[in-house]
């Protein structure tokens, strides 16, 4: 960046950054399935869920129950649906650190797995039977890459009142 130029930092990219750094807070969380709760417990769902909380407050929806195998169920295709209702969908070839990325259990199959882009290559997502972690975004997993979304602009920040100190003089 040049001098004297300051970076303008849009809504979208505030609520990547800060969907971001609450997916990091998440790292080291048990897998728990169908959980959302930050340090007792949650899947990989329950993780995005927790960063929805956080950026904008109540979710959006209900989560009716699930099995740990949504593969060919009518959840399979609900998970998508619920994103596409509450995310924006951006090229899939192009996401940034903080977007969500849906995975299929096999190149062209269904979204039944989430995570959230912290770099490049790095994702952090709930790794069945572990914990919350940060892994290596390989082949194996763009393979499966069915779709990508950001989170929804956050509402502006409130303004702040300016402290002004007193003239002692």
């Amino acid at each position: 960046m040049r001098r004297g130029k300051r970076a303008v930092v849009t809504a979208r990219g505030r609520a990547r950054v800060r969907a971001l750094a609450e997916a990091r807070r998440w790292i080291g969380t048990p897998y728990g399935h169908q959980a959302s709760c930050l340090g007792a417990g949650c899947d990989c769902l329950g993780l995005v869920r927790g960063i929805w909380r956080t950026l904008y407050g109540d979710e959006p929806q209900t989560v009716p129950p699930y099995g740990q195998d949504v593969a060919g169920t009518p959840l399979a295709a609900a998970l998508m649906a619920a994103i596409s209702a509450h995310f924006i969908e951006i090229d899939r070839t192009n996401p940034r650190p903080g977007d969500v990325l849906l995975f299929a259990d096999r190149p062209g199959g269904t979204a039944r797995h989430c995570a959230v882009l912290s770099q490049r290559d790095r994702i952090i997502h709930a790794y069945w039977r572990r914990s919350v972690v940060e892994t290596a975004l390989t082949p194996w997993w763009r393979r499966r890459l069915v779709a990508a979304f950001a989170f929804p602009d956050l509402p502006p920040a409130e303004p702040r009142e300016e402290m002004t100190w007193p003239n002692l003089s």
